[in-house]
This record gives structure tokens, C-alpha cells and sequence, in this order.
């Protein structure tokens, strides 16, 4: 059976090698002298060699024995592993080091995550971030395939993903985005049924109307957009007009008019979505105390 060898008593060995003696020894360990005599003999006991010369009385110096000198090297080695090791596992429970992985939803992603992640990250210079954003489906994929720690997005029905923990955290209002041109944009709230005299445009979020009265505008649509820069540049070439949330909504547009649509009133909600069989990695579980502290501000 291989040797338990104590990190505490490898730094004695270390320190009374170094400092030529056991007293200058336990003065750094803060330790009496029998003590260290004691962890040095219950060390050479694991080894079943000696570590150390028989002292001379009259200059009460230590001297290594051609098996210590062997051995000092690698006790250093183990020290210094282990000392490593321990600093690691401090900085990742820290949330100060390691690889922080998480997806959202274009919308959070712009308009509200720039401001945390900076804050979160300014005392942890060497955490590593991967940040992705793309549609709630894919989020949703890439926390399934555990691609990413946690994702930001809506669940369109929360009763079908029982194997996910869903965090509420944000409700966003759904519009009605026209240019400022269009003949609805003077409106300051609309009624389903008036779109349907307009052509619309349907993009990811547009199944938020899947279980209201204003269903059939799916059908209604003629064309479909996916990616929000894209449906964005044909809303502002007068295209057409959409149905968005209002944090996709693109606040810095001086084209475009957001009209809260009125009937149906449609909210979003938007949060944290976790496996419900994972634990988070320190960082990652960190980000989200920081996100809903934050929120709560």
C-alpha cells in the first residue's frame, strides 16, 4: 500500500530543510518543536527511510540524508501541485476563473446583458466567457445538448419541458412594428384584426399568437423572417409590418413605430432556463444570483 503523505507535514520537512533546523521551523509553522519532531518521525515513517542526519549537539543544525536529498525536490513538487490545485478550485468556486457558458435570446442579449456581464466580470479577470445568441428554440436546443451552462429565453409551453428549470424574470409586451410611414403608425394600440388589411411578416416570435384569438395571422403571413437584421432592413424598405416583443424592438430606429397590440394583450415571459438534473458550475450558478439581484434593482 503506497504512502498518505500530508501536505502539512511535507512543508515541515521543506521548512526544517530550508531553514537549517526544527526551533526556525516551528517559529514559521507557529507550531512548537516536539510537534514538528513528531509530523518529521511519522513522515520518515510513511517513507521508511530518514530524512534527516542524527544532529549534532554542538551546532544543532540538520543535515539531509542522501535520501532526503532525493526527496526534497519532489516534496516541493507536491507541495506546489497541490498548492495549485487548491488556488484553482478557490478561484472557480470564487467565480474568478474558469468557462462561463450561456445562450439568449437576441432581444436580452442586446438590450439588457451588456450592462450585467460587465459588471459580473469586472472582478474576475480570468473567467472566460462564450456568449451566444440566437432564437428561444436554439437556446433551448443548446441547454438540452448541454452546449452552454444556462440559457435566457421564453418557453412558448412551459408544461412541455419538464426536464428544465424555468426562472421567470422579464415580461415583455408584444407590438406591433410598422415604418413611421405606414397607415397604422399613427395608432397608439391596435386590434388583431385590423392587420390583416396590411402585409405582414412573421418571424420567430409571431407563435406567441399560437393559443390567442389572433391565431389565423399566421396563416395570414406571407413571408417569414428569422433573423432580426434581416426582418429589421425589410421593415425600414417599407416591406411590410410585424408582430415583435418590445425588447426586440430596435430602440436606436428612427424609422420604425412599436404600437402595443391591444387585442389580444400578449405578453412574453422571459428567464433563466437550467436542466433540472444539473447543477451549475460555481461561475455559471454566480451569473444567475448576479442576474436576478440585478433584475431586482
Amino acid at each position: 500500500m503506497l504512502p498518505e503523505l500530508k501536505v502539512t507535514q511535507l512543508r515541515h520537512f521543506v521548512w526544517v530543510s530550508e531553514l537549517k533546523g526544527f526551533h526556525a521551523a516551528a517559529e514559521k509553522a507557529h507550531r512548537t518543536q516536539p510537534a514538528i519532531s513528531l509530523s518529521i518521525r511519522d513522515l520518515e515513517n510513511k517513507l521508511g527511510e530518514g530524512l534527516f542526519e542524527k544532529r549534532n549537539a554542538k551546532t544543532a543544525k540538520t543535515e539531509l540524508t542522501p535520501f532526503g536529498k532525493y526527496f526534497l525536490p519532489k516534496a516541493k513538487e507536491l507541495i506546489a501541485h497541490h498548492d495549485r490545485i487548491a488556488e484553482d478550485m478557490m478561484l472557480l468556486s470564487e467565480h474568478k476563473t474558469g468557462h462561463l457558458r450561456l445562450a439568449s435570446v437576441p432581444s436580452i442579449a442586446s438590450r439588457v446583458l451588456p450592462e450585467i456581464l460587465l459588471k459580473f466580470v469586472t472582478n474576475s479577470p480570468s473567467l472566460h466567457v462564450s456568449f451566444f445568441d440566437d432564437n428561444s428554440d436554439a437556446v433551448l436546443k443548446m441547454v438540452e445538448n448541454q452546449q452552454v451552462d444556462f440559457g435566457i429565453s421564453h418557453l412558448f409551453h412551459e408544461q412541455d419541458h419538464s426536464d428544465k428549470v424555468f426562472t421567470p424574470i422579464w415580461e415583455d409586451r408584444i407590438g406591433v412594428v410598422c415604418p413611421k410611414d405606414h397607415p397604422l403608425a399613427g395608432k397608439t394600440g391596435i386590434h388583431w384584426k385590423e392587420l390583416r388589411k396590411h402585409r405582414l411578416i412573421s418571424n420567430g416570435t409571431s407563435r406567441l399568437l399560437e393559443d390567442t384569438e389572433a391565431r389565423s395571422l399566421l396563416g395570414h403571413s406571407q413571408f417569414y423572417i428569422s433573423n432580426m437584421i434581416s426582418l429589421i432592413a425589410m421593415l425600414e424598405a417599407g416591406f411590410g409590418m410585424t408582430t415583435l416583443p418590445w425588447y426586440a424592438f430596435p430602440q436606436e430606429s428612427t424609422t420604425l413605430r412599436f404600437i402595443p397590440l391591444e387585442t389580444p394583450e400578449v405578453t412574453r415571459r422571459i428567464g433563466i432556463v437550467k436542466l433540472s438534473n444539473k447543477s451549475l458550475t460555481p461561475p455559471a450558478q454566480a451569473l444567475v444570483d448576479f442576474i436576478l439581484a440585478e433584475s431586482k434593482n
